[in-house]
């Protein structure tokens, strides 16, 4: 991590989690020793940092209250281009990282393994690269190699596939409008959506498909 170490680094750190952000930060601080780190405990206050300083790189959880998290990073990549920004999540590659990806992450990093890869993953994106963990590397290759692979929920918007996980974990349209900040008419608009985009009719069926895909945990 040489390279990392000559300048004085500026992290922010974006989860919901006090006890995660306090591990992560004392890794950081650990390792880079003039880093300034600043912390940021839900979606409104990610924004509000991101734009007091030019932050080296953003570590996002995108499971964070409020807003979807993907349509936080859409912003803060438009807001802040310069700024890198690495994905750590508590849902599986499998899940999220693909759209992650496209919606400008430089790396992507689920929770249960960030104790092993985080400094790999920070030094690795902020030397320009993107981090793929192994798993997702892998996923990525089989992918590539089968035509097949599309599946039905690739099709839907990043806000109809939260919408749709959500409906899948058993949470009620009121729940749902809740934890997205949205009204119920506009879940009930997302759900009816979804069950064209993925020619279903019931709930039911919706939760069959997320349970059989593993995008629920």
């Amino acid at each position: 991590m040489v390279n990392a170490q000559r300048r004085n680094l500026s992290i922010l750190l974006a989860d919901d989690h006090a006890v995660l952000r306090s591990g992560l930060r004392l890794i950081l601080l650990d390792a880079f020793k003039n880093a300034t780190v600043g912390e940021a405990a839900d979606c409104r206050q990610a924004l509000e940092l991101a734009g007091t300083r030019a932050w080296d790189l953003i570590i996002l959880d995108i499971s964070m209250p409020g807003r979807g998290g993907l349509d936080v990073l859409k912003e803060l990549r438009a807001l802040y281009p310069k700024t890198r920004v690495l994905v750590l999540s508590m849902h599986s590659e499998r899940q999220f990282a693909q759209r992650a990806f496209r919606a400008g992450a430089a790396g992507y990093l689920t929770k249960a393994s960030a104790g092993a890869e985080l400094l790999r993953a920070v030094q690795h994106v902020l030397a320009g690269g993107r981090y793929v963990s192994a798993v997702l590397a892998e996923q990525l290759a089989a992918e590539l190699g089968n035509s097949e692979s599309a599946s039905l929920h690739a099709q839907l918007s990043d806000r109809e596939f939260e919408v749709l996980r959500l409906i899948a974990a058993g949470k009620t349209v009121k729940e749902i409008a809740s934890e997205l900040s949205l009204s119920g008419n506009t879940i009930s608009t997302y759900r009816t959506r979804i069950l064209e985009k993925m020619k279903m009719s019931t709930t039911a069926e919706l939760m069959h498909y997320a349970i059989s895909n593993n995008l629920i945990e």
